[in-house]
């Protein structure tokens, strides 16, 4: 950008230094054309001052044109006659042209032509815009010339200083500019510098650097997205290494199982065959059950895990607890249900519900009560909530479980370790983190447990 505002202030100097020069050539050739024009109204209706009559000798006709012709600072004349310089201008005009030979000898060689010549010569003194007029008078055998002269250099001088001028504005405001421009510019870049280092600094191990946000503009709002993009590619690293903990940890035990029971097995006993197959089989289903949780925990870091749409969340709440009844002989009710149509995603928020379903009817005896719901919830802070549970009866969770519950393969006291993947819990709290909300417990132990769902609503999370 600067190269193209250096071109331009370039290409405008030029063109103005040539406009100026010629308007300085015209100016000069003007006033040279002038003095020709008012010469030659002297020679044709001027009297001689001593006798009152038309001019007979071209010295007197020179001696009265220099009189009445006043030069300008920078111009010179004299006068020409034979093969002498005749009249030379007063002592007050700077410009000497009888000083200067070469000028000289150039006038009397353009005197032989008997025409007028307007012109430039360049001596060794200086360069010249100059006219030389020829006098030839009827009543005079010598001939005669009148000649003006501009001293061109320093006529062009003042145009040369003001485009210098002009070159020491346009070079300080380049300078400027540049020192402008690397200070903007350099502000501007400073985030992608730091998007640079921390690109540098972020290993396949350690994804933990973030870029520091700073203003309000678009490199902030780079900024804000890359971070963003750490986070998610750093929950994916984490959730693999997790799951590569959690498959070697937890399908090692069943695989050491099956692999037992397998070499111990004595072909040859049907009974023997039958128990290790009987064995075999429910291991291998806890695994199928314990893949599919992880592969679930898995994809929650996924930014297509939620489907979000506008669902009503009294219909959803209803066709959840048709889905719950089938889990176990309860009693099944609905506490409270809220008429709003809400943005969520329908079905991850059932398979959570579900599940919470489904450790009520675990850990809780037949024909007990088992209740569902959801509710719109505002705080003083102008904050609104969509909160889910389920609640039951059943034998409650010991205080000191309350948090490990929600951990991958977290089990509380009450929990057998074939009873499940230990996923559960784990699962419907990644649904909820997933929404922007939280699940927690609230439970008191042989009295029963009431697990809380909360989504937060946005302004365009609500719709009705």
């Amino acid at each position: 950008m600067l190269l193209l505002v250096g071109l331009a202030l370039v290409a405008a100097g030029a063109a103005s230094f040539a406009v100026q020069r010629h308007e300085l050539n015209e100016r000069l050739d003007e006033s040279l054309s002038r003095s020709v024009k008012e010469f030659g109204v002297l020679t044709e209706t001027g009297v001689d001052p001593r006798t009152m009559k038309r001019f007979e000798h071209a010295e007197d006709l020179l001696y009265i044109a220099m009189q009445r012709t006043l030069p300008s600072p920078k111009q010179g004349m004299v006068s020409l006659v034979g093969k002498e310089v005749r009249w030379t201008a007063p002592d007050i005009v700077g410009t000497r042209l009888e000083d200067d030979p070469e000028f000289i000898d150039w006038a009397f060689q353009v005197q032989d032509s008997n025409h007028i010549r307007l012109g430039t010569i360049k001596t060794d003194i200086a360069t010249y815009r100059a006219v030389v007029v020829p006098v030839s008078l009827p009543a005079d055998h010598e001939r005669g010339s009148f000649v003006l002269a501009y001293d061109y250099s320093a006529e062009a001088v003042a145009n040369d200083r003001n485009f210098l001028i002009y070159s020491a504005v346009g070079a300080s405001v380049m300078a400027l500019s540049a020192l402008a421009a690397w200070l903007v510019v350099g502000r501007m870049l400073e985030p992608i510098r730091r998007l640079q280092t921390t690109a540098q600094q972020i290993s396949e191990t350690d994804v933990s650097q973030r870029i520091e946000v700073s203003g309000n503009d678009e490199f902030a709002d780079l900024t804000v997205t890359v971070n963003e993009m750490l986070d998610r590619l750093e929950g994916a690293l984490k959730a693999q290494r997790q799951l590569l903990d959690d498959v070697g940890h937890e399908l090692r035990t069943p695989v050491t199982i099956i692999n037992g029971h397998l070499e111990l097995m004595d072909p040859d006993d049907p009974q023997d065959v039958k128990q290790s197959r009987d064995i075999a089989m429910d291991e291998l289903g806890r695994m199928s059950l314990l893949i599919n949780d992880l592969v679930t925990l898995a994809k929650s870091n996924r930014t297509d895990f939620l489907q979000i749409e506008p669902v009503q969340v009294g219909k959803l709440l209803d066709d959840i607890l048709d889905k719950a009844r089938g889990l176990g002989q309860r009693q099944w009710r609905i506490d409270y249900r809220t008429e709003a149509t809400v943005r969520l995603d329908p079905i991850r928020l059932t398979q959570a519900m579900l599940q919470l379903c489904a450790n009520a009817v675990k850990f809780s005896e037949d024909d007990s009560r088992i209740a569902l719901g959801n509710e719109i919830l505002r705080n003083g802070h102008g904050e609104t909530t969509l909160r889910w549970w389920v609640s039951d009866a059943g034998i409650g969770i010991q205080t000191e479980d309350l948090e490990r519950i929600f951990e991958r393969f977290g089990r509380g006291q009450n929990s057998a370790r074939s009873s499940g993947s230990g996923l559960g819990l784990n699962i419907v709290q990644a649904i909820a983190e997933t929404h922007g909300g939280r699940v927690w417990v609230n439970s008191e132990p042989d009295k029963g447990s009431t697990f809380y769902i909360d989504l937060p609503l946005s302004t365009g999370s609500k719709e009705a």
